[in-house]
């Protein structure tokens, strides 16, 4: 008894110093959430408002520019896919950066699902049957990972805070507006997961260039339950003609170029709220499986315990029955 007792007994340390740490573990995530959930919902509201300020300019132009014709604005016959994927640097964190990886995956292996443009409430199909796909990687899980399955990872960030600024991705907004600029990529996605509440994180593709009506209204408006009443979706919901200087057209470039800024910042703040979310959900499961096994343990322990001293009396008892 005295070697499986003294076993028992290290076994519970050794379970109730990861109890600590599991637990130390989500009271850190809890707070990064709390912080990274914060900024997230900061961020909608710009995003809202840069929404409603292209529809203003919309409305003001009165034919007098072709907002449709703007380069970021205008789809082409799509050959060649950028797709943005945001994991994680760190694991423990449940199938987070798992599930983003799964959507990458399926994507490389149909390439003609993603390759299809949406133009309002339209599709546009693809020009070749396997456009290309090149990658960029935010997070190391997601780049270990994603290397196996293809070569075409043009870049990787993996530097990025854990309650991101905009200053850790205007690198990559940078890289992915240019690109489409120059024409190199006929399309520009992103892979992100969006945050709902502490429990339910939802892995979402968002065609990020060329601007989509349809997908700019639902990232910005599906999870804002004012958002209805706050923000109009519709040009011709403004009463009155707004006067714009400088030009409309010097005005349109600034705010289709800030409203993909948002889409993609607003991505990484979702996905770094869902991270810290699901990790702070993994580390408390790990907390109660530890007590769990804590209280099992002791259990046992008891029981061996009281089988050596019942053992132990009986011994005694016989012996003192046999001098008798």
């Amino acid at each position: 008894m005295a070697l499986s007792g003294r076993l028992i007994r290290g076994r519970i340390k050794s379970v109730k110093s990861t109890k600590k740490i599991t637990k130390a573990m989500e009271l850190v995530s809890a707070a990064k959430m709390r912080r990274a959930v914060a900024a997230a919902l900061a961020s909608r509201h710009y995003a809202k408002y840069a929404w409603e300020l292209l529809l203003r300019l919309r409305q003001s132009a009165n034919g007098e520019t072709n907002i449709e014709r703007h380069p970021l604005l205008v789809e082409r016959p799509v050959r060649k896919i950028l797709l943005i994927a945001v994991t994680s640097n760190r694991g423990l964190a449940g199938a987070f950066s798992t599930n983003i990886i799964k959507k990458v995956v399926e994507q490389i292996r149909n390439p003609h699902q993603i390759a299809r443009n949406r133009v309002g409430n339209r599709w546009v199909e693809p020009v070749v049957a396997d456009p290309q796909i090149d990658f960029v990687v935010l997070g190391k899980r997601g780049e270990a990972v994603i290397r196996k399955f293809t070569n075409n990872i043009i870049a990787s960030f993996v530097d990025i805070s854990d309650v991101p600024k905009y200053a850790d991705v205007e690198p990559l907004i940078k890289l992915a507006i240019d690109a489409y600029r120059a024409r190199e990529y006929d399309k520009v996605a992103i892979v992100y997961t969006d945050y709902v509440s502490a429990l339910v994180q939802k892995t979402k593709i968002r065609q990020i260039l060329p601007v989509s009506e349809a997908d700019l209204e639902k990232v910005l408006f599906e999870n804002a339950d004012e958002a209805a009443g706050d923000v109009p979706t519709d040009s011709a919901a403004f009463g009155s003609q707004a006067v714009f200087e400088p030009s409309v057209q010097e005005i349109i470039t600034v705010a289709v170029t800030r409203l993909i800024e948002s889409q993609v910042f607003q991505s990484v703040l979702e996905s770094a709220a869902s991270e810290h979310s699901a990790r702070m959900m993994s580390m408390r499961s790990a907390t109660d499986a530890a007590t769990d096994m804590i209280d099992s343990l002791t259990l046992v322990f008891n029981q061996a315990r009281q089988a050596s001293i019942t053992r132990e009396i009986s011994e005694i008892s016989a012996g003192k029955a046999a001098l008798e």
